[in-house]
């Protein structure tokens, strides 16, 4: 019987994490909430919103690798506090905009700083956490994004009625800025954590956690391009690179056009619009959780790799599908119930982050971690413009049909593509 570490500090900075990616969401997905009254505002129509909801992804999307390389050679206390405090200063600069460019620019620039993001969430976890632990603290940082947006709907639509949403805009980046402060002030890596005890750190370290070397002086491995073509020579990563842009097609649906689509297409009224876009986002976070925890209960005991990691993702590809049902009903308990159980697929297969830190070089987890994300992160760029034209005449069922489409592509993805799930050992040329 293993002993217990004596101290789980892990938990606490997985609450960070948790909370990072919340704050990271929140900005996001502010946009959705205030472009109904923003559209009228500044007289934008479906194919410019379009435009404004995809330039966040053009950056975010490739400046990954480059982000994911960053992250691994720039200390993550420094360089998560560092684009937290400057991609909330664009969202509170949102709220003082009067132009379709300026809104352009910013939500740009949101997109180049919260572009490491999720790598640097990667590389903490990969740190922190033991592989028997690591597929759940993925699912409970990953749930961040739909917990917190599964009751930030709801006030986000009570703060824009009461402030408009230029006082949505002001508010999300003041909190953001506080965050990076705090970030900045309790984050440490495990070997540099004073209250952190040996015994948790052996136990994370034999557990497969990356907690760094003993030895402070110990000089990284300078970056070369043969790392970079590590990034793209296998097809098992290429099966979770096209499986991650398959995920994003449907949580970009939810993220940008969705309070749009149940406002305008559906007549549903602003402030009840908020309550009811809730529940998808409810049922992701309680996907995303069975998938992690349930992911490494199989692990414990027993189960293979291939089995215990894939299976949620395959079933939640499959039930992503199920989208396309809210086309054949104009009952709204039933359009929510579709579109619940489809985003509740997605949150089954968003621990897709386990097979980065599972199969990576060990070298260039940052670095493989920014591809799976540059990839991932093209489903913003060309899903919410797709949409904007396929919904230009006020009919969203083809916007459906196409999202249904892109999820089975995601299922045959992992299914076929990705094989035994195991570290690649880098073929040095």
């Amino acid at each position: 019987m293993k002993k217990s570490p004596s101290t789980r500090k892990r938990y606490n900075i997985l609450t960070m994490i948790f909370i990072t990616v919340v704050i990271n969401y929140l900005d996001r997905t502010n946009i959705s909430v205030a472009a109904f009254a923003l559209r009228k505002d500044l007289e934008i129509d479906t194919i410019q919103m379009g435009y404004v909801f995809s330039a966040f992804g053009w950056f975010y999307a490739c400046l990954q690798i480059p982000g994911g390389i960053i992250a691994d050679k720039i200390k993550s206390r420094i360089l998560y506090a560092f684009i937290l405090a400057f991609w909330s200063i664009a969202t509170l600069f949102q709220g003082l905009i009067n132009s379709f460019a300026m809104l352009l620019g910013l939500r740009a620039s949101i997109g180049i700083f919260e572009a490491p993001s999720y790598p640097i969430n990667n590389l903490v976890v990969s740190r922190w956490f033991p592989e028997s632990e690591r597929a759940s603290a993925i699912a409970i940082y990953t749930s961040g994004q739909f917990l917190g947006l599964a009751f930030l709907m709801p006030i986000l639509t009570l703060i824009q009625d009461a402030f408009g949403w230029r006082g949505l805009f002001i508010i999300s980046g003041i909190i953001g800025l506080v965050w990076a402060g705090i970030w900045y002030i309790f984050y440490r890596d495990p070997r540099d954590h004073k209250s952190v005890s040996e015994s948790e750190l052996d136990y994370i370290e034999k557990g497969g956690g990356l907690v760094g070397s003993k030895f402070k002086n110990e000089e990284k491995k300078a970056f070369s391009w043969n790392d970079f073509k590590q990034a793209f020579i296998y097809r098992k990563l290429w099966g979770i690179y096209i499986g991650q842009f398959c995920l994003g097609a449907t949580t970009m649906f939810f993220l940008t056009w969705f309070p749009t689509y149940l406002v305008e297409f559906r007549g549903l009224e602003f402030i009840k619009s908020g309550y009811l876009a809730s529940l998808p986002f409810l049922a992701a976070f309680i996907g995303v959780l069975l998938s992690g925890f349930t992911s490494d209960f199989l692990i414990k005991r027993g189960v293979s790799t291939e089995i215990s990691r894939k299976a949620p993702i395959i079933i939640g590809m499959l039930l992503s599908i199920s989208i396309i049902g809210a086309n054949y009903t104009d009952d709204t308990f039933f359009i929510i119930l579709f579109l619940a159980i489809a985003f509740f697929g997605t949150g089954l297969a968003s621990i897709a982050w386990i097979f980065v830190s599972l199969i990576a070089p060990k070298e260039n987890l940052g670095l493989v971690g920014g591809a799976f994300n540059f990839i991932g992160g093209l489903s913003g760029i060309v899903i919410p413009i797709v949409i904007g034209y396929l919904v230009k005449d006020g009919d969203f069922s083809p916007a459906l049909i196409f999202i249904a489409a892109i999820a089975f592509l995601g299922f045959f993805s992992y299914t076929f593509l990705v094989g035994k799930v195991e570290r690649i050992v880098p073929k040095n040329n």
